[in-house]
């Protein structure tokens, strides 16, 4: 499979409630070698976890160059759908936007986790304004042949959300972006630190699109997540998390003797 197209297509169809494709998130070329000898079907990045490999911050404190770039290698090393956490995708109008996805799109990957929240700000974009900013990324994508998958991230139950909506209020406001998104040109939502099973469950039936769990310590497990309809699981940054404290251990020994 070489064709971005191709690659595409098969990332959207891995896309089924019930039977949710699994992504074990890496953050370069060699992680994504690893992940893709152990079966996965695709991959995907996590911002914090390609910045952190960097020695960067989280929220686009990595040069988006530098994101750029690492995307074009894996694309290179694996033949695998690659898609990205290109968060807000370092611009907020909806021009730049597209002029920094059709970027990404060039590297060879097949999509990107989008976000909703104010980076380097407070709260989340209004929903009409985030419905332009994405489709400008829809725009430039069909411009070039390409299905790309646009999963539309709300940050509705972390930081920007909470600060911004009332906690009664989140579900209906998560359910009216999902709708507003779909309409705008988004293939997936996105709906990172929900972890309530029926609010999960609640959000797979009411979204038009598939929606995106990620793992958390308070999180179902797979299995009990498929049953509530969610069709794409990711891990986010715990990997790379967890492969550096094991890199700490495996090292601490020689320097305490």
């Amino acid at each position: 499979m070489t064709d971005q197209q191709d690659r595409a297509r098969a990332f959207h169809a891995l896309h089924v409630p019930g039977d949710p494709v699994i992504l074990f998130n890496i953050w370069d070329a060699g992680s994504a070698l690893a992940v893709a000898k152990a079966g996965a079907k695709a991959l995907a990045t996590g911002s914090a976890s390609v910045a952190g490999a960097r020695g960067y911050a989280d929220a686009e404190s990595l040069p988006m160059q530098q994101a750029l770039t690492n995307a074009e290698r894996i694309v290179e090393a694996v033949d695998l759908p690659l898609t990205v956490d290109f968060e807000g995708a370092y611009a907020a109008e909806p021009v730049l936007v597209g002029v920094h996805a059709q970027a990404m799109i060039e590297t060879g990957a097949i999509g990107i986790n989008f976000e909703d929240q104010v980076i380097g700000g407070e709260g989340l974009h209004p929903i009409d304004f985030q419905v332009e900013r994405i489709g400008a990324i829809r725009t430039v994508a069909e411009n070039a042949g390409i299905d790309f998958f646009i999963n539309a991230r709300t940050d509705m139950w972390l930081k920007a959300g909470r600060s911004t909506v009332a906690e009664g209020a989140r579900f209906d406001e998560a359910v009216a972006r999902a709708r507003a998104y779909a309409d705008a040109g988004a293939s997936g939502f996105f709906a990172p630190g929900l972890t309530d099973e029926s609010e999960i469950a609640a959000l797979c039936e009411a979204s038009p699109l598939p929606v995106n769990a990620m793992m958390f310590d308070a999180m179902p497990g797979h299995a009990r997540l498929a049953e509530l309809g969610v069709a794409r699981i990711s891990h986010g940054p715990g990997p790379w998390r967890d492969a550096m404290a094991a890199l700490t251990e495996a090292a601490r020994p020689l320097y305490e003797r």
